[in-house]
């Protein structure tokens, strides 16, 4: 399976994004839903509130992110359709974050690649050597 691609919702789509996949809980602010260029609204596969809310305040906890984001997706049948969609085709993982380094569809990409989750509280400074291309 291809690593599957990331680009900010915002951005303007392209041919080879394949399957645009918005992964967010909510909406992204200041986009008409009728404007929008989303194949599919997994918000099934983000974050849950308490943990989006909890790494908004503090975004140098990536790792601690990634490891509790893990866990939740863990038994979500939700990342099983993700992981069959993107068997099948090319696959881009939309957020609306302005973070392009940290943000949840990164995190959720790595996990379809395969990468391994942190274990929680090793304490994390934002390092990110993600195989996921952009």
């Amino acid at each position: 399976m291809p690593a599957p691609r990331l680009k900010r919702v915002y951005d303007a789509p392209a041919d080879e994004d394949g399957l645009r996949i918005l992964v967010d809980r909510l909406w992204p602010r200041g986009l008409r839903k009728d404007a929008a260029r989303i194949d599919r609204w997994l918000k099934e596969v983000a974050p849950s509130d308490a943990l989006r809310r909890r790494f908004h305040a503090r975004p140098q906890a990536w790792d601690d992110f990634r490891a509790a984001y893990a866990e939740e997706l863990r038994d979500n049948p939700a990342l099983a359709e993700l992981r069959a969609l993107a068997r099948r085709e090319r696959v881009t993982l939309l957020y609306a974050s302005r973070d392009a380094e940290r943000n949840n569809a990164r995190a959720l990409a790595e996990l379809l690649a395969g990468k391994k989750a942190p274990a929680r509280g090793r304490g994390s400074e934002g390092r990110t050597n993600s195989p996921v291309r952009k």
